[in-house]
């Protein structure tokens, strides 16, 4: 399967997810990275396999959601998978929730309307589940909203531990300016649609990220934040 960049960021959009997101939330999302994959194999971004019957799924497509911000630490990523059938149906659905994989498609289907999959948010978090109650269920949903924000300050995860570091600094500084965003999630949700000027190539955003979080860190008025970051 051959497509133009164009052709893919329409085709995403056509299917892209509708989320949920609880009323009180700080933090939308900045941008939409695009990868479709027409045959199993390694996720372009995220840590996993992606196996699918070429049978039944003529594609995949992979929406690597970006937050410059999260409760408890600067910089988000979250994923969701949309199978596609020959025919154009939606397939199935996954989502990524805190680094694992949960089904997105409810097994009648009732969060599916023509394309699009709904899915919520965790308030302030940003994993995804196909039903809000699976966050009543975590028990630190309102302390990671609320006493504990900005726990983690700047996270340095594998994928971009080779373009910037962090130190005490930066992390009390992150800790201090998410304390302020820190709410009380209410648990009612409203819908969110992702904007087509959000959605780019995968390969785009990764290129993307590291100035984007020089650029919060300026922001935070952070002495020699250029030091920690390494040119590719």
């Amino acid at each position: 399967m051959t497509m133009t960049e164009q052709e893919m960021l329409e085709t995403a959009m056509s299917y892209a997810p509708v989320l949920m997101f609880d009323r009180n939330e700080p933090f939308y999302p900045d941008f939409v990275g695009v990868s479709i994959l027409d045959q199993s194999g390694p996720s372009p971004s995220f840590q996993r396999e992606i196996h699918f019957p070429v049978e039944a799924v003529h594609y995949v497509i992979e929406f690597s959601i970006w937050w410059d911000y999260e409760i408890g630490h600067l910089y988000e990523m979250e994923h969701v998978w949309i199978y596609v059938g020959h025919d154009g149906e939606v397939v199935d659905c996954e989502a990524s929730f805190h680094g694992r994989v949960l089904r997105g498609l409810l097994k009648d289907r009732v969060n599916v309307v023509g394309r699009h999959v709904c899915l919520y948010s965790q308030p302030g978090k940003h994993a995804f589940s196909p039903i809000p109650v699976v966050f009543e269920l975590l028990p630190d949903l309102y302390s990671a909203a609320g006493a504990n924000a900005g726990c983690d300050g700047l996270l340095v995860n594998e994928m971009f531990r080779d373009y910037f570091q962090t130190n005490e600094e930066i992390d009390a500084s992150v800790r201090s300016f998410l304390q302020t965003k820190a709410f009380v999630p209410s648990m009612e949700f409203e819908e969110f649609l992702l904007e087509p000027s959000l959605f780019m190539p995968w390969k785009q955003l990764f290129a993307m990220i590291p100035e984007r979080i020089e650029n919060r860190l300026r922001e935070l008025e952070l002495g020699g934040v250029g030091r920690l970051f390494t040119e590719k």
